[in-house]
């Protein structure tokens, strides 16, 4: 009998591109014949957050969710245009018993689209189940045991996927639309990640057999970072992996190591313990947006609201974007992060730093520019770092990274700085740093790269000055109280910086979470 003949249970795909650890695909598989459903959305693609590169990884993880639906019995069904009009028309053309999907916390625009999707089905009297992805909840008041349940959930069972689905007859499974249909225009990434679930598992299972031994001595190093880290941050963007699926194999393996040889895998061992903590904080950072989303367009503090002026100085703008500031290391990075779409989280708060602080830009539309350069631009996380990096939540600490000392930190020898730069091939070690410093330097400051665009040393003291004297006064210091309680992690161990001293209305142990190396 085809699964045509009974009424249909719809799946929404969003952020949620695999079959495995799928509630929603679980539970509509038992409940009748499932249409597997994809909405490629013009409009969401013409936002200023969304590029090529992320495009090009979509299209491989809806190839790959394609072929494993089609395995157990019914291909993807993927449609182009306004999500409301695609289901209204399936509505109208097929009977629908229910909607099912993920809860999403993307940006604004996938918020009000969802809110215009639950009022249709509340008028058609279609029931729409939404079932939790990770440990984000939704109409949360307060962070009190989010830690504790974060934990629970991510210790239930792993959901397997359907045995089998009833193929669905007549009907166009359909297929993505060229993206110059869609506007989406190249990027310039020529060394992004392949999407689909089979790379993420590669990268999971060698991470934790192998290539995390050296996780937490070289995360933050630009060169060695790409192959240290896990690189798993588009596939949990994309949701080809479950957060619950890499957290259980990380315990599981840091099980099978306690009774392995202490020599041989005490590095590693460490290095599993850090990436566990970090894994943590996915969930937490996409919590704050998902309880406040005006912080993709907002300052978290009023008092730290209108600092910076907009629009941006487009010189100053322009040199960030390209690379082309004049202090090497940065512009490594940013060119870099152009042919890649990806960046270590050192790296990732330094350019922000910079930009903020040194450059003086406003957030949002630097914000924007990293949004569109990262494959794995998952906005929850993002937004709250932009604003962390650029000192507008009031309650953690001000980090202004000096590139300089973070170039000879991280690239002593200049190998990063001269892949990304050539124009500095011939400059001696010791100067590859602060080029403006050789006595040879009008061979190549000037004519092939710029000189630096700014006084490193007095835009960072005046940027303090302006930081340090806007976290002044009660009103100041109530509102991070306010900020805090409905933010703050409530894990222990790490320092308030927000809060005055000896604070005394409130005496759970609450974190500002001063500074992440929160690299995937």
């Amino acid at each position: 009998m085809s699964g045509a003949s009974r009424p249909l249970q719809i799946v929404w795909f969003k952020r949620d591109l695999r079959v495995a650890d799928h509630a929603p695909l679980n539970e509509a598989a038992r409940a009748g014949p499932v249409l597997p459903l994809y909405i490629v959305e013009p409009d969401f693609w013409r936002q200023p957050d969304t590029s090529m590169r992320q495009w090009r990884f979509l299209q491989s993880c809806l190839n790959e969710l394609r072929d494993d639906l089609a395995a157990i019995g019914q291909p993807l069904v993927i449609r182009t245009g306004d999500a409301l009009e695609v289901l209204q028309h399936l509505a109208a053309t097929h009977r629908i018993a229910a909607l099912w999907s993920h809860e999403e916390t993307g940006n604004s625009w996938t918020f009000s689209r969802d809110k215009v999707v639950a009022d249709w089905a509340r008028t058609t009297g279609i029931p729409w189940h939404e079932r939790r992805q990770h440990g984000v909840e939704r109409r949360m008041k307060y962070r009190d045991g989010w830690a504790l349940r974060w934990d629970r959930f991510m210790s239930e069972a792993i959901i397997d996927a359907p045995h089998a689905l009833a193929p669905i007859s007549n009907i166009d499974t359909g297929r993505c639309p060229d993206p110059d249909v869609l506007g989406i225009i190249d990027d310039g990434c020529v060394g992004g990640q392949m999407g689909g679930r089979a790379p993420a598992l590669d990268l999971l299972h060698s991470f934790l057999h192998s290539r995390g031994t050296n996780y937490r001595r070289a995360m933050s190093n630009p060169l060695e970072g790409a192959d240290a880290c896990s690189r798993l941050s588009p596939y949990l963007a994309f949701g080809t992996l479950s957060m619950r699926e890499v957290m259980q194999a990380t315990w599981a393996r840091q099980r099978d190591l306690k009774v392995s040889d202490q020599s041989q895998t005490a590095a590693l061992r460490g290095s599993l313990a850090s990436f566990s903590s970090r894994l943590h904080w996915h969930c937490h950072f996409i919590q704050k947006l998902e309880s406040e989303p005006a912080i993709e367009f907002r300052e978290f503090h009023p008092s730290l609201r209108g600092l910076r002026p907009a629009p941006a100085d487009q010189n100053h703008l322009t040199a960030w974007m390209n690379g082309e500031t004049g202090f090497p290391f940065l512009d490594a990075c940013m060119r870099y992060l152009r042919a890649t779409g990806w960046l270590n989280f050192r790296m990732r708060a330094m350019v922000m730093s910079f930009a903020s602080y040194n450059l003086w830009l406003p957030w949002r539309e630097t914000g924007l520019h990293l949004a569109r350069m990262f494959v794995d631009y998952e906005p929850g996380i993002h937004w709250s770092q932009v604003q962390m990096q650029s000192g507008t939540t009031g309650i953690n600490a001000i980090r202004i990274y000096n590139v300089v000392k973070q170039g000879y930190d991280q690239d002593p020898d200049g190998v990063f700085v001269r892949r990304w730069i050539p124009e500095l091939q011939d400059v001696p070690d010791r100067f590859i740093h602060e080029p403006w410093r050789w006595d040879e330097a009008a061979r190549h400051i000037g004519p092939s790269y710029p000189a630096p665009i700014v006084d490193l040393k007095d835009t960072t003291s005046t940027a303090k000055d302006r930081i340090y004297g806007a976290r002044q006064g009660r009103r100041f210091h109530e509102g991070a109280d306010a900020i805090q309680d409905k933010h703050g992690s409530r894990k222990s161990g790490i320092a308030m910086t927000g809060q005055r001293s000896g604070r005394s209305k409130n005496k759970r142990k609450t974190s500002g979470a001063t500074q992440l190396d929160f690299d995937l």
